[in-house]
C-alpha cells in the first residue's frame, strides 16, 4: 500500500522543470506501476496510465490530469565563475536572494542565489525590489571550475527539502501541483480493489506552467467521455482573503466557469455532499488557469471539470498544503468513478 505523504515527500525531493519532467515522471511511473494495467511515456513527456474498467468494451473513460512539472530557472550566463539565469515557468525574484539551489551542470552543483551590494546596482528606489537580471548563483567554485562544469542553458531547481508541520500541513517547493499527483496516486490506491466500469486514465501531464502541452495532447491521445484538472488553487492566508480563496484544511474546491461543464460539476458535487467531504464552489469566470483550459477544446471538444487543492504561497519555495484535503481529493475522485453507470453520458445534461 502506497503511503502518500512519503511518496509526495520523495517527489517534491526530485527536480523535474516543465519539459524537463524525467527525473519526476520515474518516481510516479514506479509508484503507480503496481496500481494500473498499462503505462507509457508520450511523445513529449507526460506518463498516461491505464487502469482499466470490468465493464463490456467499448468502455467509457476518464481521464484524471494532474501536471507533474515545477518552477525553476535556467543558466544564460557564466561570467567571472558567476551564473546569471532566467525563469521557467513564474517566479517572483523578491523571494530569491538567499535560496539554496542545484544546478544540474556536468555534476549536480549546490548554489546560493544571491545579490550584488546596492551600491553596485543601478539607481532604483531602495524599496524597489531587485530585479532578476541582476541576481546571480554562487557555487563557491573558482571561475574556471565554473567555465569547465556549468554551459548555457543548464537548469536550475530549488534545493530546499519538504518540511512538515504541525496538524499535517507540508511545505516545500513544486507543491503545485505535485499535491494533485499525489491525490490522483491516492485515488488508484482506493481503487485498486473496486471494481468500476469504466476505464480509468491516469496522466501526470507535462509543461503545463509553459504551454500546457499534456493538457491538449493527453486527451487527444486518449480521447475520454469525461476528463478532470486536478490542481492546487489559491490557500486563504496573508493578504489572501477574498472570494478567490478557500481556507487551508477545510476541504477542496470545485470549478465554476467556462472550463466546466455543470452537470459534471453537479454529479461530483452529489457525491462529495453524500461523503460529507467539504466542497468549495471556486468561481473561474476568466478560465480555470489549469489544464483544463488546453483539456476542453481538444478534438470536438470534452466534458471537463477542476478540482483544486488549496495552496499557500503559490508559485514560491515554500508553497503549503494540508495532507488531508489531497486525502479528500483523492476520496472524491475513487467514490465518483466507483459509482460511475456506464450510461452516465448518455444521462448528462449542460443544463442539468
Amino acid at each position: 500500500m502506497t503511503d502518500i505523504k512519503q511518496f509526495l515527500n520523495e517527489l517534491l525531493s526530485l527536480p523535474g522543470l516543465s519539459a524537463y519532467e524525467g527525473p519526476a515522471r520515474e518516481h510516479i511511473a514506479s509508484t503507480w506501476k503496481p496500481l494500473v494495467d498499462e503505462m507509457q511515456v508520450s511523445p513529449i513527456g507526460s506518463l498516461h496510465a491505464l487502469k482499466k474498467g470490468f465493464g463490456s468494451e467499448p468502455r467509457p473513460r476518464i481521464l484524471l490530469a494532474a501536471h507533474m512539472d515545477a518552477i525553476g530557472m535556467m543558466v544564460t550566463g557564466v561570467t567571472d565563475g558567476f551564473l546569471s539565469f532566467t525563469e521557467i515557468g513564474g517566479i517572483d525574484p523578491r523571494l530569491l536572494p538567499g535560496l539554496r539551489v542545484t544546478v544540474h551542470a556536468k555534476r549536480n552543483l549546490p548554489g546560493i542565489i544571491v545579490m550584488p551590494r546596492d551600491a553596485l546596482l543601478p539607481e532604483r528606489k531602495s524599496e524597489t525590489p531587485v530585479e532578476m537580471k541582476y541576481l546571480f548563483i554562487d557555487l563557491g567554485l573558482s571561475a574556471a571550475e565554473t567555465a569547465e562544469l556549468v554551459q548555457i542553458g543548464d537548469l536550475v531547481s530549488f534545493a530546499q527539502e519538504p518540511m512538515e508541520l504541525p496538524n499535517g500541513i507540508i511545505t516545500g517547493h513544486s507543491l503545485d501541483n505535485r499535491a494533485s499527483v499525489a491525490a490522483v496516486t491516492a485515488c488508484l490506491e482506493e481503487l485498486h480493489n473496486v471494481q468500476h466500469a469504466w476505464d480509468v486514465w491516469a496522466v501526470a501531464t507535462a509543461q503545463e506552467e509553459e504551454t500546457l502541452g499534456g493538457g491538449f495532447t493527453a486527451p487527444f491521445a486518449i480521447r475520454p467521455d469525461l476528463a478532470v484538472a486536478i490542481d492546487v488553487t489559491f490557500a486563504k492566508g496573508p493578504g489572501a482573503s477574498d472570494w478567490r480563496t478557500f481556507p487551508l484544511g477545510k476541504g477542496v474546491s470545485l470549478g465554476i466557469g467556462s472550463n466546466v461543464h455543470p452537470g459534471f460539476f453537479k454529479a461530483v458535487k452529489e457525491v462529495a455532499d453524500k461523503l460529507d467531504i467539504p466542497v468549495h464552489n471556486e468561481l473561474m469566470p476568466r478560465g480555470s488557469g489549469t489544464d483544463a483550459l488546453a483539456m476542453q477544446i481538444v478534438a470536438d471538444g470534452i466534458t471537463t471539470l477542476v478540482i483544486g487543492i488549496p495552496l499557500r504561497y503559490m508559485h514560491t519555495p515554500v508553497e503549503m498544503v494540508a495532507m488531508k484535503d489531497i486525502q479528500r481529493a483523492g476520496h472524491l475522485l475513487a467514490s465518483f468513478i466507483a459509482t460511475l453507470p456506464v450510461d452516465f453520458m448518455q444521462n448528462l445534461k449542460w443544463d442539468d
